[in-house]
């Protein structure tokens, strides 16, 4: 009994250590796979100069090298509204050492942060930040309606621009190796937009919101990113740079639709609203639809190539109606009544018969246009009568 006991024991004991061994040897599964830190691939600097100088204002050079929050925010503010597109010439080679972790950036990057244990103050990050953040709040603002709309008083959406405020500040906050939270952001801008209600304007309002938000940023949330960013594909990179670009360009036509103004002949300032909303109920815009409506129809049955071919003569790309009105002829003029109307009138405007400069110069103008008019139908008529005769002489012979 004890010896089986302990036969049961042995065989037991060898499963579970050949288990083990199994699990530790196996090999890790894709997703494990995917989290290990490879090395990104190399980014060169000389195309890195290329795109900057190709779409430098709209963070172009920054998408190639991984760096999507600075490339979204060149692209709102056109490179940092300039200056940052500029500055960018001196530091793409850091970014370019950052982005393909060279030896000397990481040794470099290592000894600041046995320097510093929190990222030092940078005016040029804290300006960005409250630049931005302005940016962002100024933006929201200008998209609220300013009237009624729809029955709706949309002037509670005001409580939200410091929300606006707060993500244009950490946006910059987080670029590159440095880091920080949101909330501390968004508290600071909180705590003091209600000064709204002391301070009328609201341009200082937002510039005093997104001062206080930067500053709390950098006083209490701003740390160093120690582990090397996270290689995100394609297609995230994608859906989170086109989400916020639909985002501002969601707002930017809010602000035009809602705010904008056109100024009339008459100098007052109609809403673009209002004068959108008249252009859709005006006659030249619903016989433009009829005439899409009809165009569609009649492609439908004929095909678009004969819709092509009818809009080529309508548009007389070559002249033959203007000629016909120049000669003074109907369109159904043969070749001699061409000849004929074109030396009538060539004598009739001959500038030998002028008497005076300016009779002079018109009546040149007039037989230049007499002389194009007739080539223009000559050469027409000439290759209708090729055409014509080609496809005589190919008809087949019926007996």
């Amino acid at each position: 009994m004890g010896n089986k006991m302990l036969a049961d024991n042995t065989t037991v004991s060898t499963e579970s250590s050949s288990r083990k061994h199994k699990k530790l040897t196996q090999p890790p599964t894709t997703s494990k796979l995917i989290e290990q830190n490879v090395l990104p691939a190399k980014k060169s600097l000389i195309i890195t100069y290329i795109l900057w100088l190709v779409g430098g204002m709209f963070g172009l050079h920054h998408l190639y090298l991984h760096r999507d929050r600075q490339a979204f925010v060149w692209w709102c503010s056109l490179g940092g509204y300039f200056f940052g597109c500029i500055y960018d010439i001196w530091l793409i080679p850091g970014y370019v050492r950052d982005a393909n972790e060279d030896p000397r950036f990481v040794k470099q990057f290592v000894a600041k942060l046995q320097l510093h244990p929190t990222p030092p103050y940078s005016g040029a990050r804290l300006t960005g930040e409250v630049m931005i953040g302005y940016l962002f709040g100024q933006l929201f603002l200008s998209a609220i309606p300013q009237t009624i709309t729809a029955g709706i008083d949309f002037t509670w959406l005001h409580w939200c621009i410091p929300v606006f405020v707060s993500l244009g500040v950490w946006t910059v906050g987080n670029i590159g190796r440095e880091c920080g939270v949101w909330w501390h952001c968004l508290l600071g801008a909180l705590v003091i937009y209600p000064v709204r209600y002391l301070i009328y304007d609201e341009t200082y309002t937002l510039l005093l919101t997104a001062v206080v938000s930067a500053l709390i940023f950098d006083s209490k949330s701003k740390q160093w990113l120690r582990t090397p960013p996270r290689r995100r594909g394609t297609m995230e990179r994608s859906v989170q740079i086109g989400g916020a670009v639909c985002i501002y360009l969601g707002l930017f036509s809010c602000m035009i639709f809602f705010n904008g103004t056109i100024t009339d002949e008459y100098g007052s300032e109609v809403p673009i609203r209002e004068a959108l909303q008249n252009f859709l109920a005006s006659a030249w815009w619903t016989d433009l639809k009829q005439a899409l409506s009809d165009t569609l129809n009649y492609a439908k049955h004929n095909g678009w190539s004969q819709v092509w071919r009818e809009i080529l003569e309508s548009m007389d790309v070559h002249g033959e109606r203007n000629a016909y009105k120049v000669l003074d002829i109907s369109a159904t003029a043969s070749q001699a009544e061409i000849t004929a109307a074109y030396r009538r009138l060539s004598k009739e405007h001959h500038p030998d018969k002028a008497k005076d400069e300016a009779q002079r110069a018109a009546a040149n103008q007039r037989f230049i246009e007499i002389q194009q008019a007739y080539s223009v139908l000559s050469k027409i008529k000439s290759n209708r009568r090729r055409k014509n005769r080609q496809f005589t002489e190919e008809e087949p012979i019926v007996l």
